[in-house]
This record gives structure tokens, sequence and C-alpha cells, in this order.
């Protein structure tokens, strides 16, 4: 398999499961991406949480749904429209696992430090790390197999999170990659045009 077909593998799936038939190979194809991404100055800010089981109802029913929903409601959102938001993190919760992706806030402020000239680069290069460790274990998980999606609940749950598993203050919460067994493919994908996207010079 060639990389280019590791990233066409790589979709969007949100029919997801549990039919997890190595979890350990899961988790370890997650860090082995994770450690093999780049990174800004070899800074390595991306952090990890990796949740299954319990921990990953608990994520999806104790502290997405109720933290989502009040938030819903501060904002004025039709109590009707919680019904099929509720359905769609159902549907998150469904799946295996969850990989959340934060971003070491005292490193990339250490760095600023360091290197005072490249210090307003730091945090968007952290910006970038986090979305190469992020695909990079996308990829990395369906190449073995295993269907994700990428969701976005933060900020509204980066308070709960932090709390109920103890993380450091510094840790920045970027994004929520859910994944698991593939329970059916998904759509097809269009492209733009490559005269919009692209331009050689030569």
């Amino acid at each position: 398999m060639t990389f280019i077909n590791s990233l066409e593998n790589r979709r969007t799936i949100y029919a997801l499961g549990k039919n997890v038939a190595d979890e350990a190979k899961a988790i370890e194809t997650i860090k082995s991406a994770v450690r093999q991404s780049p990174s800004a100055f070899n800074s390595q800010t991306g952090r990890v949480l990796i949740v299954t089981g319990a921990a990953q109802e608990k994520l999806w029913d104790d502290i997405v749904a109720p933290e989502l929903q009040a938030t819903m409601k501060a904002q004025g959102v039709p109590d009707s429209a919680w019904e099929g938001t509720r359905a769609k993190l159902d549907g998150f919760k469904a799946a295996f696992g969850t990989a959340l992706f934060f971003e070491d806030q005292a490193v990339v402020k250490n760095l600023q430090e360091q290197f005072p000239l490249y210090a307003d680069n730091f945090p968007v290069w952290s910006e970038q790390g986090s979305g190469i460790i992020t695909v990079n274990a996308w990829t990395a998980l369906a190449e073995i197999g295993l269907g994700a999606n990428l969701q976005h609940y933060n900020p509204v749950i980066d308070e709960a999170v932090a709390k109920t598993w103890n993380l450091p203050e510094s840790w920045k919460l970027r994004g929520q990659l859910v994944f698991g067994s593939i329970e059916a493919p998904a759509g097809e994908k269009t492209f733009l045009a490559d005269e919009e996207r692209f331009i050689v010079a030569n």
C-alpha cells in the first residue's frame, strides 16, 4: 500500500462500532503515529488522552452531553434541537474509543521565551503540529482497518475533561478523534477542480 492509498483510505466514518479485536494494537498505532510526527524545533507539544470502555461512555454521556446541552440552553437554542444533537452524541459513544488531542501550552510558552525572534510563530506551529498528529493517527488507524471521525467540542468540554482525568492545566484541548470498527462505509467524496487549488510554476 502506498502513502497516497493510505490517504485515500482515511475517510470520515460516522457509523462506528466496538468490534475491535486488538485494543492494544489500536492504542499503540495512535501512539506510534504521534511519536513519528514532525513538530517545529522537535518540540513535541502534542499530548493525547485515549479513552475506551467505561471512559468512552463517561466522555460522551457524562461530559459532552450535559456540557453541550447546558451551553445550547444558555445560547437560547430551542429544546427541540437537542434530540438530533443527542442522537449524534450517541453515535460517537457507540464507537470503540476516542483520542483527545491536546497541545501543551507550557512547552509553547517556554519556546517563546527561549527563541523570542519566533515568539509569534510558536502558537501557530503548535496548531499545525496538532493537525499533523491528528491526521497521522487517523490515517494509521485506517491502515489497520479502523474508521474514525474528528470532532471539536472544545472549549465546551475542556474544564470537565481536565477535571475528570486530572490533566495538567497547560494542556489545551484541540480535537476529539472518535474511532472504532467500520459499520457502514463513508459516502462519496468530491474534489475541487485542480485549477482551483493548484498552481505549478516552472
